[in-house]
């Protein structure tokens, strides 16, 4: 039993694969494109990815230079999804943007897009 697991491990090892600089930037350029993503999201699914912190901190550097990442723009779009797809109240949006690391002039920010009526209105439905 116990050479059946490690011939296992054995194959799940033969698969990981591995990214060049190159190809895991245009593969976060990708993942970047589609929505708003977090520095936190991005560190996390280059580390799935098997990229060392070197790379890892290179790859974010491009895509906050080249305007793929922007935590405040992430903040903003998340705190008024959330609220208005979802009804979240502002709590629970703070909350999750804790989670994610956002730092607290972002969450103020990204809170000042839900206005006091809008927020009232929801609460009334």
């Amino acid at each position: 039993m116990g050479s059946l697991f490690l011939f296992y491990v054995h194959l799940k090892m033969q698969y990981i694969k591995s990214y060049t600089l190159t190809e895991a930037r245009k593969k976060m350029e990708h993942y970047c494109a589609y929505q708003e993503r977090c520095h936190k999201e991005v560190s996390e699914k280059l580390k799935g990815m098997n990229m060392i912190s070197e790379a890892i901190d290179q790859i974010l550097g491009h895509l906050i230079q080249e305007n793929y990442l922007n935590e405040e723009r992430f903040a903003k779009a998340f705190a008024r999804g959330k609220f208005n797809i979802k009804k979240w109240g502002a709590k629970r949006i703070i909350r999750e943007l804790k989670v994610r690391d956002i730092s607290p002039y972002n969450i103020k920010s990204a809170m000042a897009e839900i206005t006091k009526e809008d927020y009232l209105k929801t609460f009334d439905e």
